[in-house]
């Protein structure tokens, strides 16, 4: 016994020097509503609850990416799902009419754990087709069922069609209003913290390690007798159904849910913030969704042009920061775990 209190030690001081820049980001994040209240700029809470949002988005989407290989076009169709769910069921309960045999409900307890398990079916229905090819073939195939998912909500006319879906139903948790901006900041930062350590515990398991091994060599992960496919499946599933989850939040902060939450643009924005954060952090990806959300909301305040000075950030980025935002403050080790 007295042995593994070094080990525990040494792992927890690991732990605490690679992942200093996402607590200080965590802390910084925290600080938003009081500087909101100082600069009596409410708008400040509303912007970073997006970035909240998409950033848990985009940890789940670098799990299979950055340390599975696998770049995904179809997160932007599965947030749609997540969101759609907790938008119908409060449309089915702020006009008392039943969904099919099911009543409608506004409390984010059952619509949330609902988003999960649909988004997360879904997920596994098309990373069962998805997963048999790989390289261009996996990014055309997620990209076609992204497109799938976003007609299907442009048809659906009973919930707003492509003009999208208000939420008038009066949403809560359990009970208690957590919509309130201040309130729903806090849960959505506190969502983001424990989606992260969900994430950290993933990559650092046995799953995580052969997931790793997968993307980097699946001709000997199958050579040593583990099916890869099982694995990848996991993950895409597991990333699948956190997505679900920010869907979720996301129609409950914003009370609007559109088929534009799902295009094929959204996609592609959740893929740069991955990248751009740092594949080989978990928390990367967070560094990754602020910049983004961050240059979108400020930079058509100077020029209309602004897609332009944007590229050309992106491209800088890429260019010069190899290994992502989070290059900058710690170096990237082979493990790339934390």
């Amino acid at each position: 016994m007295p042995e593994t209190q070094p080990n525990a030690g040494n792992a927890t001081g690991t732990l605490l020097r690679g992942a200093w820049p996402a607590i200080v980001c965590i802390a910084l994040l925290a600080l938003v509503p009081t500087l909101s209240a100082m600069f009596d700029n409410p708008f400040l809470i509303r912007l970073f609850t997006r970035v909240l949002i998409f950033a848990i988005v985009a940890v789940a989407l670098n799990f299979v990416l950055g340390f599975g290989g696998l770049v995904s076009m179809m997160h932007a169709g599965l947030f749609g799902v997540g969101a759609y769910v907790v938008a119908i069921l409060a449309v089915h309960d702020f006009d008392g009419a039943p969904l099919w045999i099911f009543p409608g409900t506004s409390n984010l307890a059952i619509t949330i754990p609902l988003a999960i398990v649909v988004t997360a079916l879904v997920a596994l229905l098309s990373g069962a087709v998805s997963l048999r090819t790989s390289g261009a073939y996996f990014i055309m195939i997620t990209l076609a069922f992204n497109q799938m998912l976003y007609y299907f909500f442009v048809a659906l006319q009973k919930y707003g069609g492509e003009d999208g879906q208000q939420i008038l139903a009066s949403l809560s948790f359990a009970g208690f209003d957590i919509t309130k901006r201040v309130t729903f900041y806090y849960v959505s930062l506190a969502v983001l913290v424990a989606v992260m350590l969900l994430f950290w515990r993933l990559v650092n398991s046995r799953f995580g390690i052969i997931l790793r091994a997968t993307a980097q060599n699946e001709r000997r992960v199958v050579a040593l007798g583990v099916s890869p496919l099982r694995y990848k499946l996991a993950a895409f599933v597991i990333s699948g159904a956190i997505t679900g989850l920010a869907g979720g939040l996301w129609a409950a902060g914003q009370q609007f849910v559109s088929p534009a939450d799902l295009s094929w643009i959204r996609a592609a924005d959740f893929v740069v913030m991955a990248v751009l954060g740092g594949m080989t952090r978990v928390w990367g990806a967070v560094l990754g969704a602020v910049v983004i959300v961050l240059l979108e909301a400020l930079l058509p305040n100077y020029t209309q042009y602004w897609q332009m000075p944007f590229g050309l950030i992106v491209i800088l980025i890429v260019v010069y920061l190899q290994g992502g935002l989070a290059g900058l403050f710690v170096r990237d080790r082979p493990t790339g775990a934390h």
